[in-house]
C-alpha cells in the first residue's frame, strides 16, 4: 500500500504542475459603487483504492470536477455561486449547483442573504477538516445549501446570530438518477415506488454562536453554540404532512495550530408514509440511500496547522471520528472515520487520507446502511485528491 501511495502521490504532483496556468480574474472595485465581479475555480484529479471484501478495478488516476465560482462584492450588495461539473464515466455527467444566493450589508458585520445558500446549522458550512467529509454530510446536516433567506447579526457580547427560513431544497440538477442530481443530501422522490416519495419545506432555523471571551487568550479561543432546525416533510403518496425536528450543539476549541471541533444533536423525522415509517429516501451525488428517520450524530474533527515547512508547503494532519446512533428498533449504528493530512503548495492542495466505514452507502456499503444496515463490516478506502484552485 505504502509503493502505491507514493507512487500515485509523486504522479498527482506532476499532474498538478502541468495545469493549464489559470488565475482568479476580478473585474472593477470592491470599494467602488458598481463593485467588482471575481470569476475563480478549481479542477481536481482523484485516486482511489478500496478494500470493501473484493477486489476492485477502479484503482486509477481520475478526473473529478471542474468547479465555477462566481463572486459579487461592492460596499453594499454581495453575491456568491458556484457550479460543478463531475466525472463518474464521462466528463459532466453528472453536474449541480452547489449556491448562487445574494446579499446586502446592513453594516460591517450584519447582512441579510437570498438564495440557494448554506444554511445555517452546526458550526459552519464544514464540521471538518477533510475532504471526503463525515458521515453526517450524507445525513444532509452539514454543507447544506437550500432555497431562502437567512438574517445574520453580531453582538457587542462577541454572540452570533442567525435566522433563517428556507422554503425548499436546492434543487435537482443534472445526472442519470430520476431525483438525485444534487450536492446536498435531501428527502427525494424515490425510483422504487416501494420507497417514500417526500419533499421538504418551511424550514425554520436558528444558530447561536457565542465566543467564551473569559475563557480565550493570546493562544487559546474557546466558542460554544447551538443550532435548531424544524421543518414540513410532505409525503406525496398520502398528502400528508409529516416534521423534521433537529437540534445541534458544537464546541470549538483552538490553541495555537491546533483545532478540536465537537459537533453533536439529534434527528427526529416523522414521514407519515405507512410503508416505510422508521426510514426515509435521501439522494445526493446522483445516488439515492435510505436513512434513519430517529438517532443521534456526532462529529469530533482534531487537526494541527504546520505553517510553512520548508518555506514551501503548510501541512495539516487531521482525525475525525463520526457517527449515527439511530434510535428505530433493529437498526445498526453507521460510522466514518477518516485520519488523513492535507498538503498545500501555492494554489494546489493533495488530500491524503484512509476513510474506515461501516453501514456506510458511500464506503461499500447499499441503500440500505444508513437505516438498517448491511452486513456490519469495516469498509476501507484510501482517497487521494488533487485540487488546483484558480
Amino acid at each position: 500500500m505504502n509503493k502505491v501511495s507514493n507512487k500515485v502521490g509523486i504522479s498527482l504532483l506532476v499532474m498538478g504542475a502541468s495545469f493549464p496556468a489559470f488565475a482568479e480574474v476580478t473585474f472593477g472595485d470592491p470599494n467602488s459603487e458598481l463593485g467588482a465581479v471575481t470569476i475563480s475555480g478549481a479542477l481536481r484529479a482523484n485516486y482511489q483504492d478500496k478494500e470493501y471484501g473484493e477486489s476492485s478495478s477502479d484503482q486509477k488516476i481520475k478526473f473529478d470536477a471542474a468547479i465555477l465560482k462566481l463572486g459579487y462584492e461592492s460596499p453594499d450588495w454581495f453575491g456568491k455561486a458556484e457550479y460543478r461539473c463531475y466525472q463518474y464515466d464521462k466528463f459532466c455527467d453528472f453536474s449541480t449547483l452547489v449556491y448562487g444566493y445574494a446579499g446586502y450589508h446592513l453594516n460591517s458585520t450584519d447582512n441579510i442573504t437570498v438564495g440557494v445558500q448554506p444554511i445555517p446549522f452546526g458550526p459552519g458550512r464544514f464540521w471538518d477538516t477533510s475532504f471526503y467529509a463525515g458521515l453526517n454530510n450524507t445525513m444532509g446536516l452539514q454543507d447544506v445549501s437550500n432555497l431562502g433567506a437567512n438574517y445574520h447579526v453580531e453582538l457587542a457580547t462577541a454572540t452570533k446570530v442567525d435566522l433563517a427560513y428556507f422554503a425548499t431544497d436546492g434543487g435537482n440538477y443534472h445526472g442519470a438518477s430520476q431525483d438525485s442530481a444534487r450536492y446536498t443530501a435531501n428527502v427525494v422522490k424515490s425510483a422504487d415506488p416501494l420507497k417514500t416519495d417526500l419533499n421538504e419545506k418551511n424550514m425554520w432555523m436558528a444558530r447561536v454562536d457565542q465566543d467564551l471571551k473569559f475563557l480565550s487568550g493570546d493562544d487559546l479561543n474557546i466558542s460554544v453554540g447551538g443550532g435548531y432546525w424544524y421543518s414540513d416533510i410532505e409525503n406525496k403518496k398520502t398528502a400528508e404532512d409529516g416534521n423534521r425536528n433537529t437540534w445541534a450543539i458544537f464546541n470549538r476549541i483552538r490553541y495555537k495550530n491546533l483545532n478540536i471541533v465537537f459537533t453533536g444533536g439529534r434527528q427526529s423525522i416523522s414521514n407519515q408514509d405507512k410503508l416505510s415509517p422508521q426510514a426515509s429516501t435521501f439522494g445526493s451525488f446522483d445516488s439515492e440511500y435510505d436513512m434513519a428517520n430517529k438517532g443521534y450524530f456526532y462529529t469530533v474533527d482534531t487537526s494541527y496547522s504546520f505553517k510553512n515547512v520548508g518555506d514551501l508547503l503548510n501541512v495539516t494532519p487531521y482525525l475525525v471520528l463520526s457517527g449515527f446512533d439511530k434510535k428505530e428498533p433493529g437498526f445498526e449504528n453507521s460510522q466514518r472515520n477518516i485520519i488523513g493530512v492535507a498538503w498545500d503548495y501555492k494554489k494546489v492542495s493533495l488530500y491524503t487520507e484512509y476513510v474506515m466505514s461501516k453501514n456506510d452507502p458511500f464506503v461499500g456499503g447499499t441503500r440500505s446502511s444508513l437505516a438498517e444496515g448491511d452486513d456490519g463490516k469495516w469498509n476501507k478506502l484510501l482517497n487521494l485528491m488533487l485540487v488546483y484552485n484558480f
